[in-house]
């Protein structure tokens, strides 16, 4: 085989190359970001009443204090007793009520993974995927004026 032979196998070898590399770079286009507007983010994410945003039109609201100056806002609405809106962080969540045999007042929002737990003397909000409380010795109003009127009768059995 002579040189110029060998010479032009080696030129279309390297020119078939260079248009296969060229080929496959223009079948790769870089990936489309998806923009997310307003009217998408307003829209629900499912049919999972736990994901959507309640609404608190008309609702009883009651604030938490607690411990560390968590702050909890609870939203009731009387002709629904199964269900309440809870803000913690900025953000409303809907929680349903759950059965319990000790009068305990629980409610929870499976999909975020919260739990609010609401005793005569206080409540809490705790993280059922994390196995953590998020906010413990939650008080209403009612509730810290009865702890400021039981502390003297405390004082004084001392």
């Amino acid at each position: 085989m002579s040189i110029s032979k060998l010479f032009l196998a080696c030129s279309l070898a390297l020119a078939s190359l260079t248009l296969a590399t060229s080929a496959q770079a223009e079948v790769k286009k870089p990936a489309k970001h998806k923009v997310h507007t307003a009217a998408t983010a307003a829209a629900p994410t499912s049919g999972d009443p736990d994901a959507d945003e309640p609404s608190v039109t008309g609702a009883t609201v009651v604030d938490f204090d607690c411990e560390l100056g968590n702050k909890i806002t609870l939203y009731k609405n009387d002709a629904d007793d199964s269900h309440i809106a809870l803000r913690w962080k900025k953000r409303l969540m809907r929680l349903t009520r759950v059965g319990t045999t000790t009068g305990a007042q629980r409610f929870e929002n499976k999909l975020l993974g919260l739990v609010w737990i609401g005793i005569p003397a206080k409540s809490m909000l705790l993280d059922s995927k994390g196995g953590h409380q998020l906010a413990n010795e939650c008080r209403n109003a009612e509730q810290n004026k009865a702890v400021s009127l039981a502390a003297p009768a405390a004082d004084a059995k001392l």
